[in-house]
């Protein structure tokens, strides 16, 4: 009785609320996504700004049923998201929550459709239509990497899967198609540039990226391929110093948690391409990713990787929680030592809190704002300490995550005087600090020192408008 009561409660609640945003205007509404002038950003077709901010649903073909997808997908869009990352099938074949198969004659996509049944790939639409009227783009993760290494999908199967999903989903316009999956690029490379090239042959009207394994770039492998759009990298969930666990053993340990290292290594390649953390540390998951009785990553750190690497050059950001990506609930056995339900973790205050990273980013000239880390006059600071600075014209912002003191220099902005705020990433408030010459200034805020009390400095030209007082 509960069950059916909760089911008719998202049943109605989904309908009431895509409603309601069906009517509102959509990214798409500005036209295709497409690669800024200067290759750092994305934007759409009229020169709007695209500022990516997903969150991670890597089951969300697997594990909900459609009133449920409707309610994720609303409150992602209520949250701030524009992109929710997912995995469109995670076995061969997997199964939906209404036990139909994704593969039920293979790689034989001639039959999918099935008169009188709702079979998976209905499902697939009815998210994709769902995440369209709420202003949602599917970041469509086509197949796992770690199927592809197991021999469960070859170089010619991988044609034939590209080519039904580019024919089923080129005329929808909220569609990132992302190629691999927590995997490297030079393994089975060929059976990526395959699916890669199928999907390009037939739909050129939507960007692809490659999901790289973790603490690892697409920018190593494929920099220089055509169909790769824009760059991701994988930050991981290990902590400083921390070997086992998630992620590549060959990289320095020391930096594991340095996010920021990999925009600024993507960024300095040629040709330039826009690059995004495509999976940084999840909110309430293990320090490590496996072992559950390690501490847990929370709201503060994932504040942290996304201020670290945006301002580092990213061209956008995508968060995770334990829980979400996975939809956990009572019934299923948890990965990753989840604890919550997924309903209750869409209330989790880094799942809330993204949105101002957005907002903060959007209220600026988008595409003049660059990575400076020369605006910090002091010491850049190391581990948690490290300042990261971005500025545009007659515009500046430094993160300070510990709450260290900072000596800013003002002359990388325009103006002969400039004003200054604090902002808040915890709940998007701006804090005024005061007027300031033309030079070096110090900043420090009131807060206790490596608490995750961060702050970000906002300082503009004094004719600036950017900010209302």
């Amino acid at each position: 009785m509960k069950t059916a009561l909760k089911q008719l409660i998202f049943a109605i609640t989904g309908s009431l609320l895509l409603a309601h945003t069906s009517f509102a205007q959509r990214p798409w509404d500005n036209g295709n996504l497409q690669i800024s002038g200067n290759g750092r950003y994305l934007m759409h077709e009229n020169g709007t700004p695209f500022f990516w901010l997903a969150d991670t649903g890597w089951l969300l073909p697997e594990r909900l049923n459609r009133d449920e997808a409707a309610y994720y997908l609303e409150q992602c869009s209520q949250a701030g998201f524009n992109v929710v990352q997912m995995q469109t099938v995670n076995n061969v074949p997997a199964f939906n929550a209404y036990g139909q198969s994704s593969m039920p004659d293979g790689f034989d996509f001639s039959r999918i459709d099935r008169e009188g049944t709702y079979g998976y790939w209905n499902h697939m639409d009815y998210i994709v239509r769902t995440a369209e009227r709420n202003g949602i783009y599917i970041g469509m993760v086509c197949i796992w990497g770690g199927l592809v290494r197991n021999g469960l999908m070859n170089e010619e199967e991988a044609r034939r899967y590209g080519t039904f999903l580019a024919n089923r989903y080129k005329d929808c316009p909220n569609i990132v198609w992302i190629i691999g999956g927590d995997t490297r690029g030079d393994q089975n490379t060929e059976v990526w540039e395959a699916l890669a090239r199928a999907i390009k042959s037939i739909d050129r009207n939507h960007l692809m990226t490659f999901h790289p394994f973790g603490r690892t770039l697409s920018t190593t492998w494929f920099n220089d391929a055509e169909w790769l759009d824009f760059h991701m990298f994988q930050s991981g969930h290990r902590r400083y110093g921390q070997r086992k666990g998630d992620g590549s053993d060959t990289v320095d340990s020391n930096v594991a948690e340095d996010n920021w290292r990999y925009a600024e290594a993507s960024l300095s390649h040629t040709p330039l391409k826009p690059v995004l953390d495509g999976e940084p540390s999840y909110e309430d998951i293990p320090h490590g990713l496996h072992n559950p009785c390690e501490a847990r990553w929370t709201a503060n750190d994932v504040r942290r990787y996304a201020y670290w690497s945006v301002f580092a050059g990213a061209c956008g950001h995508t968060y995770g929680h334990n829980s979400i990506m996975q939809f956990h609930r009572p019934g299923y056995a948890p990965a990753y030592g989840a604890r919550i339900p997924w309903m209750e973790a869409l209330q989790a205050p880094g799942f809330r809190q993204m949105q101002h990273l957005k907002s903060l980013i959007l209220r600026f000239p988008y595409f003049d704002r660059i990575p400076d880390q020369s605006v910090i006059a002091g010491q850049n600071g190391e581990r948690y300490d490290r300042l990261i600075a971005t500025r545009g014209k007659d515009f500046l912002l430094v993160y300070n995550y510990s709450a260290r003191p900072m000596q800013v220099d003002l002359t990388k902005i325009s103006g002969a005087k400039k004003k200054a705020w604090w902002y808040h990433p915890t709940d998007g408030r701006m804090e005024y600090i005061g007027e300031f010459g033309n030079g070096i200034a110090s900043f420090q805020y009131d807060a206790p020192y490596m608490q995750g009390h961060d702050r970000v400095l906002v300082a503009t030209d004094a004719a600036a408008t950017y900010v209302e007082e």
